[in-house]
C-alpha cells in the first residue's frame, strides 16, 4: 500500500507541473514532427544506398551489365528478379524511403513563412534542392519500370491505388519541373547547410548538378520521337548554363567508416563474409583486349592474370578475378568502407557530351574530346595516371577515329567500361545504345524469353493491391515483361 500512495503522489506531481493534461504524452525522445532537413537527408542516404548497393534484393545492375556474375546463386544472374523480390523492393525503397521523404520535406518546408529576401531565397533555395533529388529519382524510377504512379501517387489516403501514368509524359514534365527548380535558385544563398550531405547546402553545386542531370534526361530520351526536339532544346540549354567540368564537381555522399553508416558494398562484399561475385568473363575478356590500366582497380587478379567467370554458369570463387583492389596507399579502393557514393559523375556528363555532338547537338565541343575526357576522367578516378590514358587512348582499338565503325559502338562499348560500379548506368546506356553487343545466357530464367532484361516487371503487391491499375500499366507498355522496351529504347 505505501508503494502505491508514493507512485500515485508521484503522478500527481507531474500533473501539477504541467498546464495541459496533454502534455504528459509527449515523447521527447521521439517527436511526431521530423524537421524537413531531416527527411531529406534521410532521403538523399536511401537514395544513394540504393544507387551504389550490390544487395541482390534491390540493385542487380552489375549483373544485367554483365559486369559482375554470381558463384552460386545464380537467380540474378539468370535475371530471376521474382525469387527475392527484387521489383518490390526497388519499389519500396524508392517511393516509400525516398520520394516519400521528399514529399514531406517539401510540405514542411513550403509551410514556413519568410519575411525577408534573403529569407526568401532560403526557402526557394531548399525548395530547388528537393525538387532536383525528386526529379532525379522519378527518372531513374520511369528507366527502371517504364509506366509508373506519377500525378497520384505519395497520396494514400486520397489515392490507395494510385493510376499509372504515360512514361513520355512523366519525362515531359520533369523537365520542366527541373527547370523550375533552376529558376528559383539563389546561387549567392544557402539551404540546408551541413544537414544536406551530397552539396552541404552549396546552391552553385546544385544548379551545376540540375543541369548535369537536364543533359542526363536529354541523352536517355533522345531517340523517343516525341520527345527529341525537347531533348535538344535541353541538352543545349544546359551546357550553355553549365555542366560538371570536373571530378570535383561530382554528385556523392560521404560514407563513415564504421557501420551502419559505410559504403554498402563494404556491407555487401567484405562484413557479409560472403563469396558471391566474381569478375564476368565478357567484361574481363575485353579489358585485356584493350590492355586497359583499370584492371588491377577494379578486380584482383588470380596469379597476376585477370580471369572472368563464365556469365551466369556459377564456379569457384577462388578461380577467378573477384571485384576489389588489392592496392594500398592513396589509391581509389573498391572495398573501402568510406569509398563515397556517386549519383551523377563528370564521366557520366563526359560521354553524355560526345553523345550529344554526334547527334549534332551545339554543346561546344567535338565528340572524341569528351570521348577522350570521359575516358580519362575515369582511370584517373580508379587511381591511374594521365599517362596511363593516353597510351590507352592511342591504341587504335580504343582511340576514337578507328575504335568502330559507329559512334553508339565506340561510345557504348567505353561507357560500359568507365561505369564500373556504376550498374545502372552501365545497364541504360547499353539498352539506348545496343552496345556492347552482350548475349544472354543459355540458362536464363524463362521470364527472361531468352533475352537481356530491358526493363523490371512491376512488383508482385501492384498486381495484388492495386490490380485493375497495374493491367491498364502492363497492357499501356506493351506487355509486363522483362523484355518490354521502354519509350525511348527504339533500336
Amino acid at each position: 500500500m505505501k508503494k502505491i500512495i508514493i507512485l500515485l503522489g508521484i503522478f500527481s506531481l507531474t500533473i501539477s507541473c504541467n498546464d495541459n493534461l496533454t502534455d504528459v504524452n509527449v515523447d521527447p525522445i521521439n517527436p511526431t514532427v521530423v524537421p524537413a532537413a531531416s527527411l531529406l537527408g534521410n532521403a538523399e542516404k536511401n537514395l544513394v544506398d540504393y544507387m551504389t548497393s550490390t544487395n541482390v534484393n534491390t540493385n542487380v545492375f552489375r549483373l544485367f551489365s554483365q559486369q559482375w556474375t554470381e558463384t552460386t546463386y545464380l537467380d540474378e544472374s539468370r535475371y530471376d528478379i521474382l525469387q527475392r523480390n527484387v521489383a518490390d523492393n526497388t519499389w519500396r525503397t524508392l517511393y516509400r524511403n525516398v520520394l516519400r521523404d521528399l514529399k514531406e520535406a517539401k510540405t514542411i518546408t513550403e509551410e514556413e513563412n519568410p519575411v525577408t529576401p534573403a529569407e526568401i531565397a532560403l526557402k526557394n533555395n531548399k525548395l530547388a534542392v528537393i525538387e532536383m533529388l525528386t526529379v532525379y529519382t522519378y527518372s531513374v524510377t520511369v528507366d527502371i519500370f517504364g509506366n509508373i504512379p506519377y500525378t497520384q501517387a505519395l497520396d494514400p489516403l486520397a489515392n490507395p491505388s494510385p493510376a499509372y501514368d504515360d512514361a513520355k509524359v512523366i519525362y515531359a514534365d520533369l523537365f520542366n519541373r527541373l527547370d523550375a527548380a533552376l529558376d528559383n535558385v539563389t546561387a549567392a544563398s544557402g539551404s540546408f547547410g551541413a544537414a544536406e550531405f551530397i552539396y552541404g547546402g552549396d546552391m552553385s553545386s546544385w544548379t551545376t548538378f540540375g543541369n548535369s542531370l537536364k543533359l542526363r534526361m536529354a541523352i536517355t530520351v533522345a531517340d523517343a520521337p516525341t520527345l527529341a526536339a525537347t531533348a535538344k532544346t535541353a541538352a543545349e540549354e544546359a551546357v550553355a548554363a553549365g555542366v560538371f567540368e570536373s571530378s570535383d564537381e561530382d554528385a556523392t555522399l560521404a560514407y563513415l567508416p564504421t557501420q551502419p553508416n559505410t559504403n554498402p558494398l563494404y556491407e555487401d562484399l567484405v562484413t557479409s563474409g560472403r563469396y558471391d561475385f566474381i569478375a564476368a568473363e565478357p567484361f574481363v575478356d575485353k579489358m585485356n583486349a584493350l590492355n586497359d590500366p583499370r584492371r588491377p582497380f577494379y578486380y584482383i587478379p588470380i596469379d597476376g592474370v585477370f580471369i572472368g567467370g563464365p556469365y551466369a554458369q556459377g564456379g569457384d570463387f577462388a578461380e577467378y578475378s573477384s571485384p576489389g583492389d588489392p592496392l594500398e596507399g592513396d589509391q581509389t579502393v573498391l572495398l573501402d568502407p568510406t569509398l563515397k557514393g556517386i549519383l551523377l559523375s563528370y564521366t557520366e556528363v563526359s560521354f553524355y557530351l560526345a553523345e550529344a555532338a554526334e547527334r549534332g547537338w551545339n554543346v561546344g565541343s567535338s565528340a572524341e574530346t569528351n570521348y577522350n575526357n570521359a575516358i580519362t576522367s575515369s582511370i584517373l578516378y580508379w587511381g591511374g595516371t594521365d599517362a596511363d590514358a593516353a597510351t590507352y587512348l592511342a591504341q587504335p582499338t580504343v582511340a576514337y577515329a578507328t575504335a568502330a565503325p559507329t559512334w553508339q559502338e565506340k561510345i557504348g562499348n567505353q561507357a560500359w567500361i568507365g561505369y564500373y560500379n556504376r550498374g545502372f548506368e552501365a545497364w541504360t546506356t547499353w539498352r539506348r545504345l545496343d552496345f556492347p553487343a552482350l548475349v544472354a545466357p543459355a540458362n536464363a530464367a524463362s521470364a527472361a524469353e531468352g533475352q537481356i532484361p530491358k526493363r523490371f516487371t512491376y512488383p508482385v503487391l501492384e498486381q495484388t493491391l492495386n490490380g485493375v491499375n497495374y493491367a491498364a500499366a502492363g497492357a499501356a507498355i506493351g506487355g509486363d515483361k522483362l523484355k518490354t522496351k521502354l519509350f525511348w529504347d527504339i533500336h
